[in-house]
Parts: C-alpha cells; structure tokens; sequence
C-alpha cells in the first residue's frame, strides 16, 4: 500500500483563536513537480438536467453553484483546498485504511472539495453535499499525473465556517464525522476519528461487523476499526504544533506553523513536497469579511501568502493559472497520461527563477559593499531582480468593496521577508482614503522573496509596495513598522 501523501490541515476556534476568528490552514503535500494554480470560480446558474464534468466521470449538475476560490493540482478539476463566497473552507487529505482504495474512476476526494465548496453554504450542507455524492458515485481513481502506477486513497475531509467544523473521514462509501466548535483540531494522512462520532453512515457499523473489523460488543472507535495496524495513533505533527502554542492563534500564528519544515508540518522530502498552502480567516462576526491568504507555490517557508477576498466583479488573475489542454490535455485522453505537458503558470515560473537568484553565488554575496553602499555588482543584480518582485511574488486577486471603512478600520497584513536567516518584519495597515463609492480596487501586494537583511535589498520592500499600490491611481496611507 503506497504512502499516502503527509498533508496536515488544521482549525482553532475562538478563545484558542484571537479577536473571534475562526483561523483554517492547509499544507497540501504533492508530488515535488506538481503544480497548483489558484483559480477564481464566479457563482453560476445552470440549466436543468445539465451535467458537471469531474476529472474521471460526470454527475448531475445543480442549478446554482456558489462562487468559489481554490488550489489545486493544475491536472485535474477539483481541489486541494478552497474556500466559497458563504464563508465556508474545505481541504481533504488522501488516507489509508484497512480497506484499500479503489483504482476504479470515480469521484476524487479533490472533486468532492469543490463540489462541497459549490454547493454548500454551510459547513454542514458542504458535509451533506459530499456524503451524498459519494454514497452515489464512489470514490476512485488515479491521485497523481502517472501512468506507471495507479495511487489511490481514501478521503478525509475538514469542513469549516464561521460557527464550527466537521472532520469527515470515509472508507469507501461508508463515513463518519465529529462536529468542533471549539479548541483546536488538525487532521493528517491517517484516520483520527474515535468515539465522538456525530453523524455516520446508517450502514457503518454493520459494514464494520461484516468484514469482522468489529464484534459489535466493545464502544465503536472508527479509526482503531478502519485504520491499517501499522497506521492508528501515530503522532500528528501538525496537532502538537497548534496545541503547544501558549498565546492566542492568529493569523500569524497559523502562518508560521505551515512553515515550520523541523516538525514536519512543511514537508519537502525526496518523494513529496508542500506544493501550496492556504490560511483562511474567518470572522464569527458576520459583518466582517473573510480573507483567504493563498501561496499559489511551493513550500510555504519561501512563500508569500497572498490575500483573497469575495466582492462582487472579482477580476480574474491569469498570472496564477496554469495552461488550458482542453480536450488534447494528456489527463482527459484514455490511456491516460502519457504524457506530461508542463503547467507551469507565470507566478510558478517567477517563484522558480527567484530561488534560482537567491541560490546564486551573486546573491549570496550579499547587496552591500565593504562600505555599506551598494556595490556595481549588487546594483545590477537588483536591477535583474525588481521586475520579478513585480510578478512573481503576486497574486493579484485581493479586492476590497467599496463602501470603504472608515479610518482606523484598513486591512492589516502581515508580511514578513521570507528567508531563513533572521529579517525584518514589516506590518503594513493599508487603508483608502476617498473614493468612497469607487468600484472594487485591486491590491497588488509585492515583497521580495529573496530579501536578505541588510542594505539596498530590505530598501526594496517599500519601494515595492508603492509602485504596486500606486497602479490604481487612488490615494493609500501606508504605514511600516519594525516588529
């Protein structure tokens, strides 16, 4: 039975999460040359009796789909994560259980994301949503871009609004799921469920009994009936990182966990690699909107997490998006993939060439002199390296709706340089004077990513953040502060 990839999800809830925020956050471990794209999906009406395309078989369309956000594999058609314009989260995790998965085409845990997303409005109807798909259609099917060999799993699942949550963990087409309203909660690849199991499939536990998993006379433990005997229990290291945490979770916090590659939360291994991340914030005041930060890029510990925010007329962003196949892309085509076209989208390549730039000898060298200034060769090297803080550390996605919010009430994001070694910190507070009744703005939040701390290179972050929030032509009042 094949590995199943060490993605980790994880939820707090107001008081463990500060200000009555519900903060969500996902690591999606991949294949290492896999590429996720971030694609918007505006709400959408459909005609009767219409059906939606999955990335192995087609079910029933809805009339009405919600309008969504999400990572995903640039191959195929659902998600690893995302978030909808209700306020709901869901992000899966491919598990092994005693059962093994079907190889047969199916519905991927990935599909049953964005149609949870599409179709829910609430945690609960998203869980209701998935189960029923599944009981209907199955779960199988190829989890990876590969011919050679058929990877398939189970699915968990953590569903999320702003009231509470739901682990949904199945085998087959059987399930079960614990609502959270509380405390903190993190799934991983394995089953975690126990013996608080709040809704179930009617026939699980004789399902159970008929495989002789369960005698019927000991409490029912999901996990220590459905789990291989080799995988129940083991340590989930993104369950100790949010449960030793002595202050308040903040957005911040949830950051900083995702980066954390020495326990293990930030994967980057031989076979696997954290291919993109998302941290969602999402406030119990239904007054206050809810902000998704994305990477839309490998490993989170070089990573910017760039904001997202529903508004009406969201303008799409083609620079996160990966190439169109259409119906000549190798992954649509029986047998299929044989072949594997490159998806890199422009964000991903610009991620690339800036780790190339930040690995070089040039780079390292440092920006600054012997005598503080800017050396002949720093300059041209910064001088290569300011178009691509313009691209390629960009998601361009953020939108903020007018009527905007008085003063004191901007936005706030966290930024932080994203190197190894220790850097400084920005906070930056962007608040709109003027324009009250103005049509949605975007905000194009640029910092390097190869930032070192010292001379002309930390000199950079400013500069960038006001060439960028200058392209509107609107008047911002920003404020940096070192923390």
């Amino acid at each position: 039975m094949a590995a199943a990839p060490p993605s980790c999800c994880l939820v707090a809830f107001p008081p463990r999460a500060k200000d009555g925020l519900v903060v969500f956050g996902k690591n999606s471990a991949r294949p290492r040359d896999e590429v996720q794209e971030v694609v918007y999906f505006p709400a959408a009406d459909h005609e009767p009796e219409s059906k939606v395309e999955c990335t192995y078989i087609s079910v029933d369309q809805v009339p009405r789909t919600h309008a969504i956000v999400i990572s995903r594999p640039a191959w195929l058609w659902g998600a690893e994560m995302g978030a909808n314009d209700h306020g709901v989260c869901i992000a899966n995790e491919a598990v092994n259980a005693r059962e093994p998965a079907a190889e047969t085409e199916a519905l991927l845990g990935m599909d049953l994301v964005r149609l949870g997303l599409e179709r829910g409005s609430t945690a609960k109807e998203a869980l209701d949503v998935i189960v029923a798909l599944l009981e209907e259609h199955g779960q199988g099917g190829n989890y990876y871009e590969d011919a050679g060999s058929c990877h398939s799993f189970q699915s968990a699942y953590l569903i999320v609004d702003r009231e509470e949550a739901w682990v949904l963990e199945t085998v087959g087409k059987y399930w079960a799921a614990e609502k959270v309203t509380e405390g903190v909660r993190c799934i991983c690849n394995q089953l975690s469920l126990t013996t608080k199991i709040d809704a179930e499939h009617p026939e699980l536990r004789s399902y159970a009994q008929s495989q002789g998993w369960w005698t019927g006379e000991d409490e029912f433990n999901f996990s220590e009936v459905f789990s291989p005997a080799d995988d129940h229990l083991h340590c989930c290291a993104g369950k100790d990182s949010l449960e030793k945490q002595e202050e308040s979770i903040t957005v911040q916090t949830m950051i900083d966990i995702l980066r954390d590659k020495a326990s293990g939360v930030c994967i980057d291994s031989e076979s696997f690699l954290t291919t993109a991340s998302v941290v969602s914030v999402l406030p119990q005041s239904r007054g206050s909107p809810c902000i998704h930060y994305f990477t839309g890029t490998p490993d989170p510990s070089r990573s910017i997490f760039k904001p997202f925010i529903f508004v009406d007329d969201v303008k799409r962003v083609p620079k996160a998006q990966s190439p169109c196949f259409g119906d000549d892309d190798p992954a649509k085509r029986e047998p299929r993939f044989q072949e594997k076209p490159d998806r890199r989208h422009e964000l991903y390549k610009a991620h690339e060439w800036a780790r190339a730039v930040l690995a070089s000898d040039q780079v390292s060298r440092g920006w600054a002199g012997d005598s503080g200034g800017v050396s002949e060769k720093a300059q041209e090297s910064r001088e290569q390296v300011t178009p691509l803080l313009l691209s390629s550390t960009l998601l361009p996605t953020v939108q903020l709706p007018g009527p905007r919010p008085g003063p004191g009430h901007g936005v706030h994001f966290p930024i932080r340089p994203l190197t190894e070694t220790k850097a400084p910190a920005f906070d930056v507070t962007l608040e709109p004077r003027g324009l009250r009744t103005a049509p949605p703005i975007d905000i194009f939040l640029g910092i390097t990513e190869m930032c070192r701390p010292r001379g002309a290179a930390a000199s950079l972050l400013p500069a960038v953040l006001c060439i960028l929030l200058g392209t509107q032509g609107c008047m911002w009042r920003q404020h940096f502060k070192n923390v």
